[in-house]
């Protein structure tokens, strides 16, 4: 798996302005309508239902908000940048400013815990990070994200 495979040029964005959580996952909900054709507001529903059970901002700016959806035919991927980090009750405290969710069949099953772990590993590496964050251009961002894997793998 890559995140070529998991992540549309059009479900990458920077926001200017985002002041809370909740509307955090407004964002993700209507881009992931907009890009896969899902329904904003059972993403929305879903990305908080799990959030409910643990924050899932890993430490170090990044957040890996994710679910399982009825209706969701493969793993998709949606990335946002924070132009102002946001607190996300961050395992480290810090606030948030990379953001990637991941929206899985209701019985995904092993892709799901895969796709979850190639993007926790390619966020992990501070290089890919200091890129992303010195960037706003969406197919620049989608470009950084999408040829590290493949590269890697080489």
């Amino acid at each position: 798996m890559q995140l070529a495979q998991i992540l549309d040029v059009g479900a990458v964005k920077t926001i200017t302005s985002c002041t809370s959580k909740k509307r955090l996952f407004h964002d993700l909900g209507e881009l992931s309508e907009v890009c896969y054709g899902l329904d904003a507001s059972q993403v929305i529903d879903a990305l908080q239902d799990r959030e409910n059970l643990g924050p899932t901002g890993v430490g170090q700016g990044i957040a890996l908000p994710h679910a399982r959806l009825n209706g969701v035919s493969e793993v998709k991927g949606i990335f946002l940048r924070l132009e102002k980090p946001l607190d996300f009750d961050a395992v480290d405290r810090q606030p948030v400013d990379l953001v990637f969710a991941l929206l899985a069949p209701q019985n995904a099953g092993v892709d799901h815990l895969k796709a979850l772990a190639l993007v926790s590993r390619t966020l992990r590496d501070t290089s890919i990070c200091a890129k992303l964050r010195a960037n706003g251009d969406q197919a620049t961002l989608h470009t950084i994200l999408t040829e590290v894997h493949s590269s890697q793998a080489a």
